[in-house]
């Protein structure tokens, strides 16, 4: 079977996760999950360098979720490649559980970084990789914000941070799914024309359809050879993979009711 036939089954796999947690917890944010979960699905099977049964070796890749509250997409990838059990999953946003609603340090294996106050992941990444470079390391590190998140000056600060400092072993992704909280990103607050900005910083700029494990792949290949820091600017669809949550802006912080989740899972099956 073909790489991108792996990925493919695998996705689906880690969706179904998802749509698993979210409903059992009666609470979580599934669109931007199922939005970024084919590039989740891409770095911690075919991309980055990383033991999941030593998640502290100094050499390891690392991936910062920025938009934190996506943290179903990055706790089914962990347990799927051995962080923690799969049984697990099912403990999302239970009181004193280890996968809060947010990703917290230390708490979980494999979470490099507490996020969900939006913003401060690219901080963090560009700090990561230029400390990897003054340690004489070669690990690369990944920071997927979401489009709506990148409202943030803090955003901004980094980006120029690490042009300036040619910090190449970075590279972002900006998960573009059009949507945030209260709306359309364009109403709330245009961040368009967001490919001419990335470039005006500084930065290498690689723009993919998200969903497209072939572009995605080709993406994170060419990132490595750039020289300089890169910004995968990936197009989305909020909710992708469930025809009823695709687009849907209620289904950003709402969970599917029992029914709408068998109606998901057989859309998945089909």
């Amino acid at each position: 079977m073909e790489t991108t036939d792996l990925l493919q089954t695998q996705s689906k796999i880690l969706r179904e996760d998802i749509l698993s947690m979210i409903t059992s917890a009666g609470s979580g944010h599934p669109g931007g999950s199922l939005s970024a979960i084919d590039i989740i699905t891409t770095l911690y099977f075919k991309v980055l360098r990383h033991r999941p049964t030593d998640p502290e070796w100094s050499d390891r890749d690392r991936f910062i979720l920025s938009k934190g509250h996506a943290a179903p997409a990055l706790y089914a990838a962990l347990a799927r490649t051995g962080y923690f059990p799969i049984e697990e999953l099912i403990t999302l946003r239970q009181l004193g559980a280890r996968l809060q609603g947010h990703p917290e340090k230390g708490r979980l294996p494999g979470i490099e970084a507490s996020t969900g106050s939006l913003g401060q992941g690219l901080s963090i990444g560009a700090g990561m990789a230029l400390a990897g470079r003054l340690d004489q390391k070669n690990y690369r590190v990944y920071v997927l914000m979401g489009d709506g998140e990148v409202n943030e000056g803090q955003v901004w600060e980094a980006a120029l941070f690490a042009a300036h400092y040619k910090i190449d072993s970075l590279t972002a992704i900006l998960d573009c799914n059009r949507q945030q909280l209260d709306g359309w990103t364009k109403e709330i607050m245009n961040i368009d024309p967001i490919a001419e900005k990335w470039r005006s910083f500084g930065w290498h700029l690689i723009e993919i359809d998200g969903h497209d494990f072939n572009a995605i792949l080709s993406a994170f290949s060419e990132a490595q050879t750039a020289g300089k820091p890169t910004l995968i600017l990936a197009h989305t669809t909020k909710g992708k993979g469930v025809s009823f949550m695709e687009n849907n802006l209620e289904f950003h912080g709402m969970a599917p009711t029992p029914e709408q989740f068998q109606t998901a899972m057989a859309e998945l099956h089909a």
